[in-house]
C-alpha cells in the first residue's frame, strides 16, 4: 500500500545525506527525498548493495553520489561529510538511518559485553558523530535540517534487546541536547521514534520477539517503510520551522505522548 502524495518540489536545489541509505528506512526515506527533489548522498557499509541503490535512483533521474564507510568510525564519517561538501557544495538535510538491532531475546545476563559495545558504537556513536560533523557545516550556512531515527525501545524498552533500547534512548538524549545548542542558529534537530517497521533488519528478529512486539501495537500491524518516509520527509523539509528537540512517533498508537 503506498501512502504516499509526492510534493515535487519540496527539496528542490538540497542536498540530503541519508545514513544506512542502501536498504531499509534509509532506502525508503532517500527515495522520497530524491522524488521531492533532493540530490542525494548515500552513506552505508554495503558498497554492493549501495551500488544498486544507487542505480535504481539514477534510473529515476534522481542525481545520487554513494560513500562506503562505518559510521561508527570518527575518520570516516568526517572524511565522508567533507567529500559530501565536495561533491554537493553544501548539506541541507541529514536523516540518520544507519543502525542494527543487535541480540534479541537475549537476557541482559547472557548479553555480551562485545555485543553491547558494537551497538552502541553503530547507534550511538554514529548518531554522534554524523550531528557532529554535519551540524557544524551547516551552521556556517545557518540552515539545516537533522533527522535521527530513533526508536520505540529507546523510550519503553524492549526487554531482551538491552543494547538496542539503551543505544536508541542515548539517541533521544542527544536529539534533545544538541537541538537547543543550535536552536537560534536555522537547524533543526529531531528525532522520529518507530515501532516495528517491514524492514530486513526485521527479518532476523526472533520471532518472538517480533510478536512481542506487534501485540503491543494498538493497531495490530507492522509499520511500512513508506509510511516513515512520508513522516520524515515533512521533518526535515523547509516547512518544519518551529520544532526542534522533538522525538516524533511513529508507532500504530503505542506510544501516545
Amino acid at each position: 500500500m503506498d501512502h504516499s502524495t509526492h510534493f515535487p518540489d519540496r527539496f528542490k536545489g538540497q542536498v540530503a545525506i541519508v545514513t544506512g541509505g542502501a536498504d531499509g528506512l534509509g532506502k525508503a526515506i532517500a527515495s522520497r527525498l530524491g522524488a521531492e527533489g533532493a540530490s542525494l548522498a548515500l552513506f552505508d557499509r554495503n558498497a554492493v548493495l549501495l551500488e544498486k541503490t544507487a542505480q535504481e535512483f539514477r534510473a529515476s533521474n534522481i542525481p545520487v553520489q554513494t560513500y562506503t564507510l562505518d559510521i561508527s568510525q570518527e575518520e570516516a564519517v568526517k572524511q565522508a561529510v567533507e567529500q559530501t561538501v565536495a561533491d554537493f557544495g553544501k548539506i541541507d538535510v541529514v536523516v540518520h538511518s544507519a543502525g542494527i538491532v543487535g541480540p534479541t531475546s537475549t537476557n541482559i545476563t547472557h548479553y555480551a559485553t562485545a555485543d553491547f559495545e558494537k551497538v552502541l558504537a553503530i547507534n550511538l556513536f554514529g548518531s554522534f558523530l554524523i550531528t557532529k560533523y554535519a551540524v557544524s557545516h551547516m551552521a556556517e550556512r545557518q540552515y539545516g535540517r537533522i533527522l535521527l531515527i530513533a526508536s520505540i525501545a529507546g523510550k519503553e524498552g524492549n526487554p531482551g534487546m538491552v543494547g538496542y533500547s539503551v543505544s536508541k534512548a542515548g539517541v533521544i538524549g542527544l536529539v534533545k541536547a544538541i537541538a537547543k545548542e543550535y536552536a537560534t542558529a536555522g537547524i533543526t534537530v529531531n528525532g522520529l521514534a518507530p515501532a516495528v517497521i517491514k524492514t530486513a533488519m526485521n527479518a532476523d528478529t526472533a520471532p518472538e520477539q517480533l510478536a512481542y512486539m506487534t501485540a503491543k501495537i494498538p493497531m495490530g500491524r507492522l509499520g511500512e517503510p513508506d509510511e516513515v518516509a512520508a513522516m520524515a520527509s515533512f521533518i526535515v523539509s523547509p516547512e518544519n520551522s518551529f520544532s526542534t528537540g522533538f522525538v516524533y512517533d511513529i508507532s500504530g498508537g503505542r506510544a501516545t505522548y
